[in-house]
């Protein structure tokens, strides 16, 4: 989760043409990140030996062994087409058709994603175009208000603050949503109630950045989201301000993204009600004008 989208960007080659101390920290952010992903994959496509087992001349031949059922604590890699189109379409939801709403289920018992899976989806969110564009809308405002001094102003001071949204918006995807739910076992996604009284499902929604889905079908404590939050924050001490660096402030950003990962989990729970009140409400009328319309 992060701090500038809700759960849980111009264009980049701009801060690239301005020659500025962010480029070679932005890359080292970019190996940093490709490094530790290629560290994943290898480990995540390992499977476990299965036990030989030891004969003995002296013993009784053993019977037959019972065939061996599908082990229900590791994601499932042979998904029905059927829960395949369904994962297809919930990652493919937008808010009022714009801000990407990717990592959403409505199936409480939502088969886990396979680390292959979960890399996907954090690609997908971090670098869908809308993003982007929110990111470049948030270094403007941040240089509206003069956060970050030390970036200074004009085209130079923009372009840092610019790549350094981008780089925490990257950051903390890479970490919540796949780096540690990899290593964890863990599923990155909001699983939606849906139903229930409106106090039951806001307190359900409020959890959800500290309690999450495991690979195994059971709940823990969401360590991949307070995890996320806090590698994303220490890795900004490496291209933020002198000043705007330290323990104390990496703390307190940490602690502000698992905020608005709460509020973006409200977003999340209750805004397929609102649209489907409000717009299916309005196509019901005109349909409704339309049909008036044809019987004069």
């Amino acid at each position: 989760m992060c701090c500038t989208a809700i759960h849980k960007n111009g264009s980049l080659s701009r801060c690239e043409y301005i020659k500025t101390p962010m480029k070679p920290c932005l890359s080292g952010v970019v190996v940093v990140l490709v490094f530790a992903s290629a560290l994943l994959f290898p480990a995540a496509a390992q499977q476990p030996p299965q036990a030989q087992q030891s004969s003995s001349p002296l013993q009784q031949p053993t019977p037959a062994p019972k065939p061996e059922t599908p082990a229900p604590t590791t994601p499932s890699k042979n998904k029905t087409q059927e829960q395949k189109q369904i994962e297809k379409k919930e990652q493919s939801q937008r808010i009022l058709g714009v801000m990407p709403d990717f990592g959403v289920t409505n199936r409480l018992n939502a088969p886990p994603l396979t680390p292959r899976e979960k890399f996907h989806l954090m690609i997908k969110s971090a670098f869908d175009p809308v993003q982007f564009g929110v990111v470049g809308l948030q270094a403007g405002v941040s240089q509206a208000t003069d956060e970050f001094p030390g970036y200074g102003q004009g085209a130079q001071g923009y372009g840092k603050r610019y790549g350094a949204a981008l780089a925490d918006e990257t950051s903390s995807g890479f970490f919540s949503n796949f780096f540690w739910p990899v290593l964890l076992k863990e599923d990155p996604r909001y699983f939606r109630l849906g139903e229930g009284s409106i106090k039951r499902r806001i307190g359900y929604s409020l959890k959800q950045e500290l309690v999450c889905h495991t690979d195994r079908g059971g709940r823990s404590f969401s360590f991949s989201n307070v995890l996320g939050a806090l590698s994303a924050g220490g890795l900004s001490n490496v291209y933020y301000p002198q000043a705007d660096r330290g323990f104390a402030l990496t703390m307190s950003r940490s602690a502000i993204a698992i905020m608005y990962g709460s509020l973006g989990a409200l977003v999340d729970e209750f805004y397929p009600d609102i649209s489907r009140k409000l717009f299916h409400k309005h196509r019901n009328e005109q349909l409704e004008s339309g049909g008036k319309g044809t019987q004069r």
